[in-house]
Order: C-alpha cells, then structure tokens, then sequence
C-alpha cells in the first residue's frame, strides 16, 4: 500500500500494518509493550458506502449503525480486541478527560454514552478498548507500564493550546499514580505543517501560549495574515515539557491530508466524510 511520509530520520515512528483485509497503523515503540494493544485506523477493510468508504467509525454522520457495528467487529478482530465493550469519547475540543471504569464498558457503541464533552480517556482496566476520533487532528497515547494505565487524547489546535497532552498526564498521575518519566507517548497520524494553513487569530493563541523560541519551532508566517502551523512539533513540546522521555516518544510522519486515498481529511472532504479512530486497550 503506498503512501507518503513526511521527510524524516531513522526508523518510522508508525508503520502501516494489515490484518484479515484491514489497513492500520501501529507504533513500534507500543509494539514492544506487551501490556497493550493499540492501533489507529485508515479508511480501508470496512464495509461503509459512499463518502463514508469504508471504514468509517462515526456513529453520528449519517452511516447505517449496522456497517459502523462491522467496522468495530472488524478492527475489533484485527487488533484483539472485544469491540462490545469499548468507550467511546464525546468530543468538543475541550481538554477534558474522562476516568474510564467497568462500569463504562460499550458506552456509545452498545449502550448510550452518559456523558458530553470528552476528549480524552484513561483508564486501569483490562479488556476495555479506549476509542477517540479523528480527520485532521491530533491523536495522543499514553501508556503507563509501571502503574498498569492508559490514556488516549483527542488534541486539535484548542486542545493543543490548552496542553492536552499534559492534562492527560496529570489525571493519570491523580487516579493512578503515573509519572511522565514511565510513560511510553504517542503522536499519532494527523495534519503536517506543510498542509496546516491558519489565520492569525489562532497563530495568536499559540504567540500566548509558547514561548517566543518555541514559536519559531511551530509557527512560520506565510503572509496575508496566513500562517503554517506544526502540530507535531507543538505537541512534542508539550509532552517533553510535561516530563515525557524522549526515548519514549513516538511522533507520527504520516499526514492526513497528504494521504486522503488512506485517511479521511477534513481538510480535503469537508464534512461529508467518515472518521479514523484510534484505539488503545490494556490487555
């Protein structure tokens, strides 16, 4: 399957992988962590039609429930995991994260959610598929081998402003006692820089919210009030800053965008279009 990378060193931060007909991808750095299953979805080995083809995990854009429900059975079986009882985020681009118990298990897949507002999930339970959304933005994974604990984080520009990645890992250390230093981190396939094109309103909001260094790192000025903006690199920062090892951080080269043949791109499709998922489970 041929897709394009972002220029880069050394090995590949996420690799694409197949399984029974469905296309994923995976991060070596997890891969060599026995206490987790993960995965983070393209459009291909699903069943839906039309815009939504075919591997649209979105319950809420219009696709039939029963080929969403094929979806989840498919990738479900691909990664190991039992798509039943997965949790389902709520998102709005807050920076709120939901602690995740037994008790929540198939919230918005089988059951209704009873909860709004919920980029991000953790949780110590095994056999309990974290499950978030995505056609641009960010995903983020944590996994807390020490403690026994995940997390995963939806995290577009307004959560990246607000440091969800750090906000993730401060209501893992309050549950669970985590502590960055353990925690194994994941930047997940989501828009580049090169394609990341925002007016000055949000280039504002990040000059407020980083340093002028950091700046230079993250926003360069295109003119006509047009900026380009790195995600990637923000969010690195942001987990470095928060106490993530470098050795234990994984950053994507993979762009949505770059790639609307394998991943949908809001950017390219507008609003008619599925979503990607990403999944994290504790086995």
């Amino acid at each position: 399957m041929d897709f394009r990378r972002k220029d880069g060193e050394g090995e590949h931060s996420v690799e694409l992988r197949e399984k029974n007909g469905v296309f994923y991808f995976s991060f070596p750095l997890l891969e060599r962590c026995p206490q987790v299953a993960h995965g983070f979805s393209t459009r291909l080995g699903g069943v839906s039609k039309g815009e939504f083809a075919t591997m649209n995990f979105s319950f809420t854009r219009g696709d039939r429930r029963e080929d969403v429900e094929e979806n989840y059975k498919r990738m479900g079986e691909a990664l190991g995991m039992p798509w039943r009882r997965a949790v389902l985020s709520h998102q709005t681009h807050t920076t709120t994260v939901g602690k995740v118990t037994e008790e929540d298990a198939g919230k918005g897949v089988t059951r209704e959610r009873d909860y709004r507002d919920v980029d991000g999930l953790i949780t110590n339970v095994r056999q309990l598929p974290l499950v978030t959304f995505y056609a641009d933005c960010v995903p983020l994974y944590f996994v807390d081998p020490v403690h026994g604990a995940i997390g995963l984080s939806h995290s577009g520009w307004r959560g990246t402003v607000g440091r969800m990645g750090r906000e993730t890992l401060r209501r893992m250390g309050e549950a669970y006692g985590t502590d960055p230093k353990d925690v194994l981190a994941c930047v997940g396939p989501s828009i580049c820089r090169d394609c990341y094109e925002v007016g000055r309103d949000v280039a504002e909001a990040f000059a407020a919210g980083f340093s002028p260094v950091q700046q230079t790192e993250i926003l360069r000025e295109i003119g006509r009030g047009k900026f380009l903006l790195d995600l990637w690199k923000a969010n690195e920062l942001i987990l470095l800053e928060a106490g993530i090892r470098r050795d234990h951080l994984a950053v994507t080269d993979v762009c949505t965008k770059c790639n609307p043949h394998l991943l949908y791109s809001h950017r390219v499709m507008g609003e008619r279009r599925g979503n990607l998922a990403a999944f994290l489970m504790l086995l």
